[in-house]
């Protein structure tokens, strides 16, 4: 009676172990889905190779990290200035293609940085009139590709895609840096052109996803379609603290454009450090994401996401004074796995709990937090280096994302309770 028992626990592990790694690939029954998660990983490694190679050139050329943040701030700018157009666009016309559109004028973009440096650099400017139009592409390329996920996987499996899409941008995260401090120490013409041509693979792979059904809106534009976006985010409370969350949190406490500091001056690991500092948040992050994918969060999501950013800021603030590469990478490892924590659920929050008519522009609007939060939190980050130091600028701003998370528990309440991801508080 005893063996009989035990075999039927061993039938009912194994049978509760093969639920869940088929519940762990659920996205990937989609063809589609597989197509866009592809595409998305080339197009951010791609992005991340130009990153690495701008970053250590801008830093060659001057050797003044003021300018490392006006990489972060000029590619942010156009996601701030055509967030009216970008996501009416998404709305109205195939996803697919604006995504495929953005991802062409990328690879053009790593193509002239490529010619740039073919015939020398005296300054950083016209690399930053590249960035510019860089930044063009991603402001259009960011709202299509986020909102295109929900067309391509039925809602009771798009938890596990935003999982699955958040590994492949992570995973992007991690070879990517690396790959780029690689080539670059070749060649910036070799980082270059290898993003050039990885970019336009991206391209042809979202070409050739079927279109999807898609509730495009067919009116005219109008002052009150083109806000939609703002107007239904400050109407529900909870996407509109999940959005402000991550834009104080991280516009704090953002590091990434003083890496090329610390792997420098303080760390002193030269080009390939600074692609291994660069890809560590990614280590962490993927291997919470994977995590994510087969044991998706089912409770308290609102008071674990408000956590984890805490966690976020305390990692950021021991990173800043730490002067030891094992330290400082682990602190970075562990940054990153507590980021994705908190964008899974922001994520997941916004996109299922958003009309399909206006998700372009509610994502455009989302994706403006998110390049404040990034691009600006990095112009701050090397404002407050220019002005008081590497260090001090760095620790502040983990200081500050502890703070910000305890306060937003305070004024979004409605996101403290929120319990479920489904929509239920």
């Amino acid at each position: 009676m005893r063996y009989t028992r035990c075999n039927d626990i061993a039938a009912w592990v194994d049978m509760t172990a093969d639920s869940t790694a088929a519940e762990r690939f659920t996205a990937f029954r989609h063809g589609p889905f597989l197509r866009y998660w592809l595409a998305r990983f080339l197009a951010t490694f791609s992005t991340q190779v130009v990153s690495v190679a701008v970053g250590w050139q801008i830093y060659d050329l001057t050797r003044d990290p003021f300018d490392l943040g006006l990489v972060g701030v000029i590619q942010f700018a156009p996601s701030l200035l055509l967030v009216l157009v970008t996501g009416v666009v998404a709305d109205r016309f195939g996803r697919r293609l604006i995504m495929a559109l953005a991802a062409a004028l990328e690879a053009v973009c790593a193509l002239a940085l490529l010619l740039l440096s073919w015939h020398g650099l005296a300054g950083p400017s016209p690399v930053f009139a590249v960035l510019g139009a860089f930044g063009i592409a991603r402001a259009f390329f960011a709202p299509a590709s986020a909102s295109l996920v929900a067309n391509l996987v039925p809602p009771e499996d798009f938890a596990n895609a935003v999982a699955w899409n958040s590994s492949a941008w992570q995973t992007a995260n991690i070879v990517g840096p690396v790959a780029g401090g690689l080539l670059y120490g070749l060649s910036a013409e070799a980082a270059y052109a290898v993003a050039a041509m990885l970019m336009l693979a991206a391209a042809g792979l979202v070409h050739s996803i079927p279109r999807p059904r898609q509730r495009s809106e067919t009116d005219k534009p109008t002052l009150e379609t083109l806000f939609a976006g703002f107007r239904y985010i400050w109407s529900e409370k909870i996407v509109l603290g999940a959005v402000s969350l991550d834009l104080f949190a991280v516009l704090l406490s953002g590091a990434v454009a003083l890496l090329p500091v610390y792997a420098r001056d303080i760390l002193d690991l030269g080009p390939w450090g600074l692609g291994l500092l660069r890809a560590a948040p990614g280590i962490g992050a993927l291997g919470v994401a994977v995590w994510l994918a087969g044991h998706p969060i089912r409770d308290h999501a609102g008071i674990v996401m408000l956590a984890f950013v805490a966690f976020f800021g305390a990692f950021t603030a021991v990173f800043g004074i730490s002067a030891m590469p094992w330290l400082s990478i682990g602190c970075l490892v562990m940054l990153g796995a507590t980021d994705m924590v908190s964008v899974y659920i922001r994520e997941t929050l916004i996109q299922l709990w958003t009309p399909d008519r206006v998700r372009g522009r509610v994502n455009a609007v989302n994706m403006v937090f998110v390049g404040a939060s990034n691009e600006l939190g990095e112009f701050r980050a090397g404002t407050m280096a220019a002005l008081i130091g590497t260090v001090p600028a760095v620790v502040f701003g983990g200081i500050g994302a502890v703070a910000v998370a305890g306060l937003w528990a305070v004024i979004f309440p409605e996101l403290r309770k929120v319990r479920r991801l489904d929509g239920r508080t």
